[in-house]
Formats: C-alpha cells, structure tokens, sequence
C-alpha cells in the first residue's frame, strides 16, 4: 500500500484492508503511520493517530496478549539485515 493511500484513503477502506495484510504488511503500515506521526505537526497528526490505533488492534488481534511485541521483533529484525 503507497503512504499517500495509508494516509488518506477513507477509514473504514483502510480498517478493512488492515485485516487482509498479511503480517509484513500491517508492520510496514504501522512503520509509515509511526514516521508519519513524528513528521506531522498538526494538520493530519489526529487522523494518523486514529489509523495507529486501528493498525495497534489489527496486530492485538492477531497476537492477543503480546501488544506490539511481534512488531518491533520484525523491526529489529529488519534491522539486522
């Protein structure tokens, strides 16, 4: 998915989309909502946030109990590449 689709493609499209990712996918999402919150000053930082949260459950769902574990375990290993 491009940023620009992340960003501004309609809610409930991306909360859809989130559960058809595979795992490699929902983490790139939620690298790009993560460089976009840090990025963002204000204009867009409260719908960032909101896709964070939606992207934050998705991964929740998917590894119940473990938060954001299994993301920044694929982080850090995409870093040791």
């Amino acid at each position: 998915m491009a940023q620009k689709d992340i960003l501004t493609e309609p809610s409930d499209t991306f909360a859809r989309r989130l559960s058809e990712m595979i795992d490699d996918e929902l983490f790139e999402t939620m690298e790009v909502l993560e460089d976009a919150s840090e990025a963002r000053q204000n204009e867009l930082l409260q719908e960032v946030l909101f896709r964070i949260a939606l992207t934050e459950d998705e991964i929740e769902r998917r590894y119940p109990g473990q938060l954001l574990v299994p993301y920044r375990d694929w982080k850090h290993n995409r870093g040791q590449r």
